[in-house]
C-alpha cells in the first residue's frame, strides 16, 4: 500500500526554522517527483516545491524561493524540506505527494499518492 507521512512540523517563531520529512513506503519513490503543498487558514492547498526523482532538479513558489530548500536521500525513501526565515504566512498543513510530471509538478492534478499532512505555526 503506497504511503507517505510527513514529519517535523510545530510551533516555531517568525524568523525561525522548521524541517519537514516526507517518508515514503509501499512503492518505488526512488523513480517518483515529489512535491510538497500547503493548505493554510482559510486559504486553499498550493504548491510550494518539487524535486526530480534524481534530486537534480527542483522548483520553489516564488513565495518561498531562497528560504526554503528541498533535497531527497533516495536511500532512506525520505524528501526533505529545509525551511528557514519563517513567517507568519508560512503557517500552514503542509503535504507531500508523489507524481511523475517534473514540469507539471505544481499541478495538484499530476501527483497520485498524497501524505495526510503536518501542521506548522509561525508565531510569538
Amino acid at each position: 500500500q503506497p504511503q507517505l507521512v510527513e514529519s517535523g512540523g510545530g510551533l516555531v517563531q517568525p524568523g525561525g526554522s522548521l524541517r519537514l520529512s516526507c517518508a515514503a513506503s509501499g512503492f518505488p519513490a526512488d523513480y517518483y517527483v515529489i512535491g510538497w503543498f500547503r493548505q493554510g487558514p482559510g486559504f486553499e492547498r498550493g504548491w510550494v516545491s518539487c524535486i526530480s526523482s534524481s534530486g537534480d532538479n527542483t522548483k520553489y513558489a516564488d513565495s518561498v524561493k531562497g528560504r526554503f530548500t528541498i533535497s531527497r536521500d533516495n536511500a532512506k525513501d525520505t524528501v526533505y524540506l529545509q525551511m528557514n526565515s519563517l513567517k507568519s504566512e508560512d503557517t500552514a498543513d503542509y503535504y507531500c505527494a508523489a507524481g511523475s510530471y517534473l514540469a507539471g509538478c505544481y499541478s495538484e492534478e499530476t501527483y497520485y499518492y498524497w501524505g495526510q499532512g503536518t501542521q506548522v505555526t509561525v508565531s510569538s
